[in-house]
């Protein structure tokens, strides 16, 4: 069972705050002379040392949100006395556990935590700040991913943060109940989840210098979700002035998985509203109504009620359909429109943006499709000949190879870089990648880098995705990723990595750094699939009838 909001005790070392702080600035400011310890705002936390790195596990960046607090914005932490100990992680957030999310917690309500690693060295420096959204299509995924562990970051002398934000029916929800006690107060409303990362990175503002980190060089960066989140913060009114650069690994950065629905119906309202939505689902508890007693019904729903079965394989069930909004809800405040108008309208933060693609990335080829034909005639009739020529020059790819492929330069591909030229010709410094290669244990099992390969390279994880099987090169590939990361938080410019130069994205010449199948780095110049992209731009474009058929 899960746990439905138990707060856990919390630990404190049998020392005194005032003995610990002895010595410090008056202000308190400053880290202690024990350096595993740092003071926040709301009191002092006690982590570990391992190995020069400092760990800081299950830092409470808001109040549960339970009871009362379920679908409201995160509200601030009880602040404690003495030393808090911070060296384990508390709870993922609520979701059904399974293999995709390789979770080494409890999920629960309560789990507004964020974990800290810096280097023991860093003790006072204002070393660049990286901050990670966890991926997981807003239903599954938690800092406590053996592969998000930031130690290798901290060893690249940078001060890692890894957040937990509200998923689901948690984190993104509307109902009319909700609405009409909110307006008395004028809280924000629906996309709860992306409230929770920018009261992290409100936290990392006020907090992270304790931590020797430095709050004017923080980047946001994310993957899948995560990286979809990091679009819609750059496009939030909301998140301005909270990071100084980003990097989005297989975000898209056009539409929001599922669309954005609107909080509730109007003109551009596309099938139901995120409040209809969530009428259908209290409904099914037999809650009506749009007044306080509707609201405490819901409320009062267990976690596993509201959870409902959600993960990733129960997303395009009908009932999911009719009760989840899947995603972003457009409530004009937080989230102001899709990225893409926002973006087009020149509405988001100019801050330099580093993003990419996998070759074997997400693509949704659901439609049952017999020809290949078929598959084309989504480019028009007078397209057919160039889309077979880009797509299958040869003339022996399977009739899912094809779909796939379109499926994933209309997902991925195509909206990377749409963002990267978008960025461009506002004169942002902007970096693209493609990441192709594949670890040698499971070569000949996948047809290239799937949909988050390349996580573990970034963070340097391998052995916790791989085990023992890690190859040379494998290694390699990981020292590559994470030295043109961190030299991207350090300067807004990889090639500082030392490594082959990195140059910024030219919509003319169409480049991009190739991390490719042989494990090696080299650049592009053009995109070798600018023919794909090419055809599927203007379909994207002008609206997003293809991006629909090919979403989850």
């Amino acid at each position: 069972m899960h746990d439905s909001g138990r707060r856990l005790p919390v630990l404190f070392v049998s020392s005194t705050l005032a003995v610990l702080l002895s010595g410090c600035g008056g202000d308190g400011s400053s880290v202690t002379s024990d350096p595993t310890i740092a003071v926040t705002a709301d009191g002092a936390v006690q982590g570990t040392l391992n190995n020069g790195v400092i760990a800081f596990k299950g830092i409470p960046f808001a109040a549960p949100p339970v009871g009362d607090l379920r679908w409201r914005p995160p509200q601030p932490v009880a602040a404690w006395s003495g030393v808090r100990q911070a060296t384990s992680f508390v709870h993922d957030c609520m979701q059904t556990s399974g293999p995709n999310a390789t979770l080494t917690v409890t999920p629960s309500e309560d789990c507004l935590y964020l974990n800290v690693w810096r280097p023991l060295s860093g003790n006072g420096k204002n070393l660049p700040v990286m901050v990670w959204i966890y991926g997981g299509a807003y239903v599954i995924g938690g800092t406590s991913m053996p592969t998000y562990d930031g130690t290798q970051f901290a060893r690249q002398g940078v001060v890692i943060v890894t957040v937990n934000y509200r998923l689901g029916r948690f984190g993104f929800f509307a109902h009319p109940a909700v609405t009409a006690v909110a307006a008395q107060s004028g809280e924000m409303l629906a996309n709860y989840g992306y409230m929770d990362q920018i009261a992290a990175l409100k936290w990392v503002q006020r907090n992270i210098a304790n931590f020797g980190g430095d709050p004017a060089n923080v980047t946001l960066f994310g993957e899948s979700a995560g990286g979809e989140s990091v679009h819609n913060l750059l496009t939030s009114p909301q998140a301005s002035g909270l990071f100084a650069k980003a990097i989005v690994e297989s975000g898209n950065g056009r539409v929001n998985q599922y669309f954005g629905r609107t909080l509730s119906r109007n003109a551009k309202t596309v099938g139901a509203s995120a409040e209809e939505q969530g009428s259908a689902f209290a409904a099914g508890f037999g809650i009506t109504g749009s007044d306080v007693r509707s609201l405490h019904a819901l409320r009062a729903l267990s976690a596993d009620q509201v959870l409902d079965g959600l993960d990733t394989t129960t997303l395009n069930t009908a009932h999911s359909l009719a009760t989840f909004s899947g995603s972003s809800i457009i409530d004009g405040k937080l989230v102001v429109d899709e990225p893409e108008n926002q973006y087009k309208a020149g509405q988001f933060a100019k801050v330099p943006l580093l993003l990419g693609v996998n070759n074997a990335d997400l693509g949704f080829a659901t439609r049952g499709l017999t020809t290949k034909e078929q598959a084309y005639a989504i480019f028009g009739q007078q397209n057919l000949s160039a889309a077979a020529a880009a797509f299958d020059p040869t003339g022996t790819a399977s009739v899912s190879t094809v779909e796939n492929q379109i499926a994933r330069v209309i997902t991925m591909d195509e909206p990377a870089r749409f963002v990267a030229r978008t960025f461009t010709a506002r004169g942002v410094p902007t970096y693209l990648y493609r990441f192709s290669y594949v670890a040698q244990s499971i070569r000949g099992k996948v047809s290239g880098a799937t949909h988050a390969a390349e996580i573990p390279y970034v963070f340097d994880t391998l052995s916790a995705a791989y085990g023992t099987a890690v190859a040379s090169q494998d290694e390699q590939v990981a020292h590559d990723m994470i030295a043109y990361w961190t030299a991207f938080a350090r300067t807004g410019n990889p090639s500082d990595a030392g490594l082959i130069a990195w140059p910024m994205y030219n919509a003319d010449l169409d480049n991009q750094l190739a991390f490719t199948s042989a494990g090696t780095l080299s650049v592009d110049q053009p995109n070798p699939l600018k023919a794909q992209i090419d055809l599927v731009e203007p379909l994207n474009d002008t609206d997003q009838t293809a991006n629909r058929q090919y979403q989850p």
